[in-house]
């Protein structure tokens, strides 16, 4: 089972005028709210820092972008960058998540990111504009790939997010306190299986079905090269993986996909469901920003049985 890729994509290209989005646009969380697509886009311009985009759609194919940021660095903790945006809606209010990167690393063991740390860092919005930063899910670990389920789950907020090499769940009462004690791995890479055998982590927000939450996830292999699979997890008790097909279904293929600021990357922070239709909005090469869609019954069938 295959995603079949828009024949216009790249949808979003960088902004060789502007000094913010100049070299690289990628890696979207998208959402879909008031028949609006709504996205959230990173951006790396002249100085290589990255910052978070706005572009809203009718289709999901034709964009109009804001012309300046809706998220950037602030302070030390995020001076080289805000990366990898996902954003959900709970409770009437909009989430993201976003990897903050720091010039100091915090953690222990070797850092993930060159010359400095990463944390997974939340912020609030009622507009999807304006964004309040709310706090670090966890610190003094470089931790990443983290998004929140749509709903609570027991009465909690839920969330996955990575320590390499794995997929982790997390628990929290009010968005703060992520207990270390409550977190817990799901699945890791499967060194037999190929494409997914060195690395994993989350892509957009899982999606609820009847038969469970189904998620989009990546991984790359001893060439690092980085695909798209999917899998199905316990509606209630989310930490209970139902099925993980063995294929991908999404891997670099056309030339933007495979040579850009970082070759052979297919890369996803976003899978809406409109209509029917699953949205993958995904980044190519960290360069520019592609679509591919299917069916969702189609898609949880493949989840469940593939």
């Amino acid at each position: 089972m295959n995603l079949t890729r828009i024949s216009t994509n790249p949808i979003l290209l960088p902004d060789p005028t502007s000094e913010w989005e100049t070299y690289n646009v990628f890696n979207p969380a998208v959402i879909y709210h008031d028949r609006l697509f709504h996205m959230f886009y990173r951006a790396q311009g002249l100085d290589w820092i990255s910052r978070i985009g706005y572009a809203v759609s009718v289709d999901g194919i034709h964009w109009n972008r804001m012309r300046r940021p809706v998220l950037e660095p602030a302070d030390e903790s995020d001076s080289r960058g805000i990366e990898d945006p996902r954003v959900t809606e709970i409770d009437g209010q909009f989430y993201m998540t976003y990897t903050a990167y720091s010039s100091v690393f915090q953690g222990t063991g070797e850092p993930t990111h060159e010359g400095g740390g990463i944390q997974p860092m939340i912020a609030r919005s009622r507009n999807l504009i304006t964004w309040e930063r709310i706090g670090p899910m966890v610190v003094g670990e470089d931790n990443k790939d983290h998004l929140l389920f749509p709903r609570r789950i027991r009465g909690r907020y839920v969330a996955l997010h990575r320590r390499t090499p794995q997929v982790w769940l997390a628990g929290s009462e009010d968005l703060i306190s992520w207990p270390h004690d409550q977190m817990r791995p799901i699945y890791g890479p499967r060194p037999e299986n190929g494409w997914d055998s060195e690395r994993v982590g989350a892509c957009g927000v899982p999606i609820e079905t009847a038969h469970g939450w189904l998620m989009v996830y990546h991984a790359y292999d001893h060439s690092h090269t980085y695909r798209l699979g999917v899998c199905l997890l316990d509606l209630e008790d989310p930490g209970v993986v139902i099925h993980r097909p063995r294929e991908c279904i999404l891997e670099p293929k056309e030339l933007w996909e495979i040579r850009g600021d970082v070759p052979n990357v297919v890369f996803s922070c976003a899978n809406p469901v409109v209509n029917g239709q699953v949205y993958v909005f995904y980044g190519g090469a960290d360069h520019v920003i592609g679509l591919a869609t299917v069916g969702l019954e189609e898609l949880l069938e493949y989840a469940r049985f593939g």
